[in-house]
């Protein structure tokens, strides 16, 4: 028989790698459009869309080293604690996992033998695992998510700079508009694909907030560009 196909274990790189993109895309793409419609020369274009892909690459990867670290050193306390309370109280301890499996919908007697013979097996493991809800799939990996968020904003700003390199200035921000919804689309579909979920909604979600994102945008730069000429 075939095994089951899940896909919880790539929720921590997937939401970094998605994150990542959509951020690099929209961000770059929208302070293009927005310097776009205040200054439509191609040194000030390309020069902002540099900027904001040097800058949101660095905040992107710090930022995110920095919120997993902090969830990574309270999954660490919560061990921690964990391992002393089983070290003074170890029936007390017990007694509480077989309550979880009770909650469960296991009988009484069943819940105890199965508390104690995972006790037996690696008491600290258990209780990480089914009273703190911490196991290998979900566990915070600050590095790896900071690298994944890293290298997927400038892969997600790439577009608005290779399209701020080579379109017309006279219609950049069309341009840039037009190729950043279809690179959403794609990206939507990518992410949802690769997490198991609905591709139509993961699209018609990610290309009305980026449409959003980008025309709000758009009026800033162009009424700041008119109030400055």
């Amino acid at each position: 028989m075939e095994l089951e196909k899940h896909y919880v274990n790539r929720v921590g790189w997937l939401r970094a790698a998605v994150l990542g993109a959509n951020d690099g895309l929209l961000s770059t793409t929208s302070i293009v459009i927005g310097v776009a419609a205040a200054d439509p020369s191609r040194h000030a274009i390309i020069l902002a869309a540099l900027a904001g892909t040097i800058a949101g690459a660095m905040s992107m990867a710090a930022g995110e080293y920095v919120s997993v670290s902090s969830q990574a050193d309270t999954e660490k306390s919560d061990i921690n604690r964990e391992k002393k309370e089983l070290e003074k109280m170890p029936e007390i301890e017990l007694h509480e996992l077989a309550k979880i499996y009770e909650k469960r919908g296991v009988s009484k007697e069943t819940a105890m033998l199965v508390a104690k013979e995972l006790t037996d097996h690696n008491a600290l493991e258990a209780h990480t695992k089914d009273e703190l809800g911490i196991n290998e799939i979900t566990v915070a990996k600050p590095f790896q998510a900071s690298v994944a968020s890293f290298f997927s904003f400038l892969s997600g700003a790439a577009l608005p700079m290779m399209v701020s390199i080579f379109a017309p200035e006279k219609n950049m921000v069309y341009y840039q508009y037009g190729f950043s919804i279809i690179f959403l689309m794609i990206l939507g579909a990518i992410a949802a694909k690769t997490g198991g979920s609905n591709i139509g909604v993961a699209i018609v979600r990610i290309c009305f907030w980026g449409t959003i994102a980008m025309v709000i945008t758009a009026i800033v730069g162009y009424v700041f560009g008119v109030n400055i000429s």
